[in-house]
C-alpha cells in the first residue's frame, strides 16, 4: 500500500524553496506597505482585474499568483505546493515543472477572466460596479494543477487528511475537483473564491500531464 504522510520539510527541490520564499516575501510587503500613509496598491497594480476594469494589467496574469488574501490563504497554497509539487518537480526536473506551474496558473487565470468578463456584460449597473474594480490574488489555480497531476501519476497513493484520516488520491482528486466544478456553476456571490480559476488550473494540468505521460516525457 502507497502512503503519502508529509513529516517534515527535509530538502526543497530548487523551484518550490523559490516560489515559497517569492510568495512569502510578497505576502511580507503585502502586509508591512499598507496603511494610509502609503499610496501603492499591491492588489490594484499586482491583482489579476476585468478586462473591462481600468486597472487591468497584461501582467497581472501572473503576478496575481504570488499575492494571497491572509495566513490561512498562503499557508495552505504553499503547504499543498510543497506537498504535492516537490514530488512532480522531483520526477519532471526544474525547467518543467516551472512550465507546468506557470501554464496552469495562466490557464486559470484566462477562464476566470472569461467567466468574469462575461457575467459583467450581463450584469447589472450595480452589480458591475461593485465588481468590475475587485482583484483575483492566489496561488490556487497553480496549486489545483499540481494537485490534479498528482493523483492522476498516483492514484492509489494514500494521501492523509489532517495528517490523520487517510483517503486515496483517485477519490480526494474527484471529490475536490466536483465541489469546486459544482460551486462554480452554482455561483456563490461574495464568498471571495475563484473557483473557476480553481478548474482551470485543474483542467489545464490535467490535459498537461496526459499529453507528456502518452509522450513519455520524463516518465
Amino acid at each position: 500500500m502507497t502512503q503519502f504522510r508529509p513529516t517534515g520539510f527535509g530538502v526543497l527541490p530548487v523551484v518550490i524553496k523559490n516560489l515559497l520564499i517569492i510568495n512569502a516575501l510578497f505576502f511580507l510587503a503585502q502586509n508591512t506597505l499598507t496603511g494610509s500613509a502609503v499610496s501603492f496598491s499591491f492588489e490594484d497594480t499586482f491583482g489579476l482585474h476585468a478586462y473591462q476594469s481600468e486597472l487591468f494589467k497584461p501582467w497581472q496574469l501572473v503576478t496575481h499568483m504570488f499575492l494571497h488574501g491572509n495566513f490561512g490563504h498562503i499557508f495552505g497554497n504553499m503547504l499543498a505546493l510543497w506537498m504535492f509539487g516537490s514530488i512532480l518537480e522531483n520526477m519532471w526536473g526544474p525547467k518543467q515543472f516551472l512550465l507546468f506551474y506557470f501554464l496552469c496558473g495562466l490557464g486559470a487565470a484566462f477562464l476566470h477572466l472569461g467567466i468574469m468578463s462575461y457575467e459583467l456584460m450581463h450584469a447589472s449597473e450595480a452589480y458591475y460596479q461593485a465588481m468590475v474594480d475587485v482583484a483575483t490574488i492566489g496561488a490556487s489555480g497553480a496549486v489545483f494543477g499540481i494537485l490534479i497531476a498528482f493523483v492522476y501519476l498516483f492514484p492509489d497513493t494514500y494521501i492523509y487528511i489532517y495528517f490523520f484520516i487517510p483517503m486515496k488520491a483517485k477519490w480526494l482528486g474527484i471529490l475536490y475537483f466536483s465541489y469546486e466544478l459544482y460551486y462554480a456553476i452554482e455561483g456563490q456571490p461574495g464568498d471571495g473564491i475563484a473557483r473557476w480559476a480553481h478548474v482551470g488550473g485543474a483542467i489545464v494540468g490535467f490535459i498537461l500531464v496526459y499529453t507528456w505521460k502518452r509522450n513519455n516525457r520524463r516518465y
